[in-house]
């Protein structure tokens, strides 16, 4: 408990390597953290019409985001109720109802049974008494968000506070659209990947390529109770050249507790989800929406820059990861300018470690 312990900024260190490399660590944080969190699932221009769903890996749980006929978004567990089938197995449009791929168990597009085959002779069975478990949904700036135990959840309106006000109409992430989706796998503890999103101070020495598009002396980190941001200008050139990929503005870098990242550029919004596969593998899955989508050169531009960036991060965790199991590792002290959004994400993660600890998680 010694570890979990509230730490000032100013002596911060960062958590032992246990908490990465334990394989208990993996029931814990979903019981502990995922499970009583809000989780980005969509966004809603993937869901425009009745049918349409998306499905998503919520830290172990499989869900399925759908537009039902009545017009409102739910997120359902994509598991029947006959033998945890899939009831999708990739996204799609335009559905009818919902049938599990294994067999063929139909549901209405608000989670009821309506039909199993061959079930008449089953004693008492009775359709309407089968529901697919719903989660707790939220619509913000068009993107969807799920909660498992709303009642342990952070408060939605808390959870988002000062982000609308913060990007204003001009950059409202409800319009963007051209939706494009690259997953990755890592070898690492998802942990891991969040706290390398969580600075720039590794700016400079992991991303040649990203540290020349960002002013790193303006480079600047915003705290709040659940989540954080980190700003930076766009460099304009001064030789008197065109600007760059993005333009002249500004880059936007949200994170949102525990797993769930905006990264907002002028044209362009990009949404990181980072999924936990085992202690020590986690998935992170990139979607990428446009304000303009038929600017079909500059997205792919944005794609190939992304994808550069991702690489670079990719071996620089799976490294860390390394470190974390080799036994060399003691915590080392955190930087107070530069690495303020990692210390917030590890005290929420103490705290909960703590709740989980004392029996109230």
């Amino acid at each position: 408990m010694d570890d979990l312990a509230p730490q000032p900024p100013e002596t911060a260190t960062a958590l032992p390597a246990r908490f990465y490399t334990e394989p208990a660590m993996a029931g814990i944080d979903r019981h502990a953290i995922f499970d009583r969190a809000w989780q980005l699932v969509a966004h809603a221009s993937q869901l425009r019409d009745a049918g349409d769903h998306v499905v998503a890996d919520l830290a172990g749980l499989p869900v399925i985001a759908v537009r039902g006929t009545d017009g409102g978004i739910r997120v359902m567990h994509n598991v029947c109720r006959h033998r945890a089938g899939p009831i999708a197995q990739c996204d799609g449009q335009g559905a009818k109802a919902l049938r599990c791929r294994y067999h063929g168990w139909t549901y209405t597009l608000e989670g009821q049974l309506r039909s199993a085959p061959e079930m008449k002779d089953a004693a008492g069975f009775d359709v309407a008494d089968v529901r697919l478990p719903q989660l707790a949904v939220r619509v913000w700036q068009g993107l969807v968000f799920a909660a498992v135990d709303e009642a342990h959840a952070p408060d939605f309106e808390a959870f988002v506070a000062g982000i609308g006000a913060r990007l204003g109409a001009d950059r409202g992430l409800d319009h963007y659209g051209g939706h494009h989706r690259v997953a990755y796998d890592i070898g690492c503890n998802w942990k891991v990947y969040v706290d390398n999103y969580l600075e720039g101070y590794h700016v400079p020495f992991v991303h040649p390529g990203l540290n020349r598009l960002l002013d790193y002396r303006s480079y600047r980190t915003e705290l709040s109770r659940w989540h954080c941001l980190q700003w930076s200008p766009l460099v304009v050139p001064d030789n008197g050249s065109a600007p760059g990929l993005y333009g002249n503005g500004d880059a936007l870098y949200y994170w949102l507790w525990p797993n769930t990242m905006l990264n907002i550029l002028p044209g362009r919004l990009q949404t990181n989800i980072v999924v936990p596969l085992g202690v020590d593998r986690c998935r992170v899955v990139f979607d990428s929406y446009y304000a303009d989508a038929a600017d079909g050169a500059r997205r792919e531009a944005d794609l190939a820059f992304s994808d550069d960036v991702q690489h670079e991060d990719i071996g620089i965790c799976e490294d860390v990861q390394r470190g974390f199991a080799s036994g060399s590792y003691v915590p080392g002290r955190l930087n107070p300018l530069r690495e303020t959004g990692v210390h917030l994400f590890h005290e929420i993660l103490r705290a909960a470690y703590r709740m989980a600890a004392a029996g109230r998680a």
